[in-house]
């Protein structure tokens, strides 16, 4: 066989548009999964039973759980549970924040159980409350630690955002999907949106590796 890449090029402005559509999903997850997940840390790690228990079977609950599962449970199932209308994009906002915050609610509370418990006695000792240590002096340096894993599970995010084109979101990979229906150039169509995801996650992944390198040589641990 030939190798056309015409029909893939030609087309390119769908392609970013759908790329464009996927970094906006991966977007606002992150920035709604982040937030979302320190709550779930700190009410993991409360001292109050119930609470610390609900938070540890959320957590476990949308880590074991296929996110594919997810995904269809709150496009199709929740409308109908709720009687409310759900967007492709609503829904898929609603998944991948739920579902990265409860791996993000790991990465918190490895982080702040990583830092010496002296740090917590000393923050007490100068009259600070526990909020206080918390946010002064224990999170300022349990961050530090978890930037490399943040940015791991922020790739894994990005990658498992390909699945919103099962529910017809113009992602990336639908836009593929339908470029190679139309054209009947699969192969090229598909080998050029593996190479911007190849781009994209690559050039993640080494910041990556040179923050984790940085946060070596300073003397700060990471998390994973």
């Amino acid at each position: 066989m030939e190798w056309d890449f015409t029909a893939a090029f030609s087309n390119i402005d769908l392609l970013l548009l759908g790329l464009l559509n996927t970094l906006k999903v991966t977007g606002l997850a992150l920035c709604l999964g982040i937030p979302l997940g320190l709550v779930l840390a700190l009410t993991r790690l409360t001292h109050l039973r119930p609470l610390s228990l609900l938070a540890a079977f959320i957590i476990e609950f949308f880590r074991t759980t296929p996110p594919l599962v997810q995904l269809f449970w709150f496009f199709f199932a929740f409308p109908i549970l709720f009687d409310i209308n759900m967007t492709a994009f609503t829904a898929a906002i609603v998944t991948f924040s739920i579902q990265s915050s409860a791996f993000f609610a790991e990465i918190f509370r490895s982080g702040i159980q990583s830092i010496d418990h002296g740090q917590w006695e000393g923050a007490k000792a100068i009259g600070m409350t526990r909020q206080q240590s918390l946010k002064r002096v224990i999170l300022p340096q349990a961050v530090k630690r978890m930037i490399p894993a943040f940015m791991e599970r922020s790739i894994e995010l990005l990658k498992t955002t390909t699945l919103v084109s099962t529910i017809a979101y113009t992602d990336l990979m639908y836009q593929a999907n339908d470029l190679a229906q139309k054209t009947f150039r699969p192969l090229e169509v598909y080998s050029v949106v593996a190479l911007i995801y190849f781009m994209l996650i690559f050039s993640v992944s080494q910041l990556s590796i040179l923050i984790e390198r940085r946060l070596a040589r300073s003397g700060e641990g990471t998390v994973h």
